[in-house]
């Protein structure tokens, strides 16, 4: 069973069923069942031998009554097989329930009346003596067997609470600060379904806390040589500008580069904040129309065919944007870019784009540290960057499911591929 609630709902009700049937055993077994029907019929045979026949006197059978009466201690009526008094003695005792046909109580709840029906028709009718207590025995055991159910639903409650209670004592320890718990999950139920939600939400925490740590411990140094540069040429333009005007226009420019690549440098970094808490809302996106803005832009050559994926077109923008940027960075030569669809068929169902170049190439054993934040390659020029540019072409393309890998390109070069899923 994979509900909690169903789990729960028919514990309780088994527990109730339980306690009914529990009860009503004990409330046959007090009532006496057909026992108290054998009793009552021996009782009338007794009466019929002790009372007169019914041919007697009626002042022989009241004086008979009268006996039995105070022996007894209760009132009696004696009545004729139509119910018809014949004799009483003592407390009131009232009319059997003649279409009974046989002895029973009466007397409502309390059933302190006995209709005795003799062998030759008549009934004798009796009225206990008052007992409130008469039922004290029966509500006792009652409460023992509450007692009872409610210490054997305990353990069943502590079984139904154990997963939760550890989920929470997870829950709590990661709040502390410890990022690395997680919670046991087991079954296929409510709970087993928040263990593994909370476990998929832990690690992504995890991720997203050690990418800020290594933003923050990694900005200082991709920002520092540019914020050097600009303190450096601003006191010596400081100093420069009366004397020497070509050096302090010299000095100018350095200064607009270094703004630009500071510029840049913070750019890639929000880049990577947006991808790291969430992007809009995915969307259909026309990649080919995206790469043919990029590539007039980069001076690329296009090449291609319609290709539908499903994500956020800023993203994916910034995607194509870095890889023609890196291409032209480090081949110097011309770089070329295909959009085509995973399947032909079907142009929404995913696309395929590559960037292809000329330039030196990217050696075997760094073809996956240049995707890593702030990585830049044996051969990267002076100005490549701060190291972002790829590492943010491959978290887009794992935000929209995809990967980004790049391979040697026959000839000489490198072709940088991405490959998106189509629309959902």
């Amino acid at each position: 069973m994979s509900r909690l609630y169903l789990r729960v709902y028919l514990a309780l009700v088994a527990v109730v069923f339980a306690f009914f049937a529990s009860a009503s055993l004990l409330f046959f077994w007090h009532r006496g069942g057909t026992r108290e029907e054998a009793v009552l019929s021996s009782a009338g045979k007794i009466a019929g031998l002790v009372l007169p026949a019914p041919e007697a006197p009626a002042a022989e059978q009241a004086r008979r009554l009268g006996e039995v009466s105070a022996a007894l201690g209760v009132g009696a009526a004696l009545f004729d097989a139509e119910g018809r008094r014949i004799a009483e003695a003592g407390r009131f005792a009232p009319l059997p329930d003649l279409e009974r046909g046989e002895s029973h109580l009466s007397g409502g709840p309390r059933h302190d009346a006995l209709s005795l029906r003799l062998a030759d028709g008549r009934w004798l009718a009796l009225r206990l003596p008052a007992q409130p207590h008469e039922h004290g025995g029966f509500f006792l055991s009652l409460a023992l067997l509450a007692g009872l159910l409610g210490l054997v639903a305990y353990p069943l409650a502590r079984w139904l609470a154990r997963r939760i209670e550890a989920l929470t004592a997870r829950v709590d320890a990661f709040g502390r600060g410890d990022l690395g718990a997680r919670a046991a999950v087991g079954g296929k139920d409510e709970v087993a379904r928040l263990a593994e939600s909370f476990n998929q939400a832990a690690e992504r925490i995890e991720a997203l806390v050690a990418t800020q740590r290594t933003l923050l411990a990694s900005a200082s140094h991709a920002l520092r040589s540019p914020l050097a540069r600009l303190r450096v040429a601003s006191e010596l333009l400081a100093a420069d500008a009366p004397h020497a005007p070509q050096r302090a226009a010299a000095l100018r420019d350095q200064v607009a580069r270094e703004v630009a690549a500071l510029d840049a440098a913070v750019e890639e970094l929000l880049a990577v904040s947006r991808l790291e808490f969430g992007a809009p809302a995915p969307e259909a996106v026309d990649l080919l129309a995206l790469a043919a803005e990029e590539a007039a832009r980069a001076g690329a050559e296009l090449t291609g065919a319609p290709a539908g994926v499903t994500g956020d077109a800023r993203s994916l923008r910034h995607l194509l944007r870095n890889l023609l940027e890196n291409a032209e960075r480090h081949a110097g030569g011309k770089v070329e870019l295909a959009v085509e669809p995973l399947d032909p068929e079907r142009p929404a169902a995913g696309a395929r784009v590559e960037v292809r170049d000329r330039g030196p190439g990217v050696p075997g054993a760094e073809r996956e540290r240049i995707f890593e934040p702030f990585a830049k390659g044996g051969t990267a020029p002076a100005d490549a960057g701060v190291g972002l540019g790829l590492a943010i072409v491959r978290q887009v393309a794992r935000h929209h499911g995809g990967e980004a890998r790049v391979f040697a390109r026959p000839g000489g070069g490198s072709v940088f591929e991405v490959t998106l899923p189509g629309f959902s």
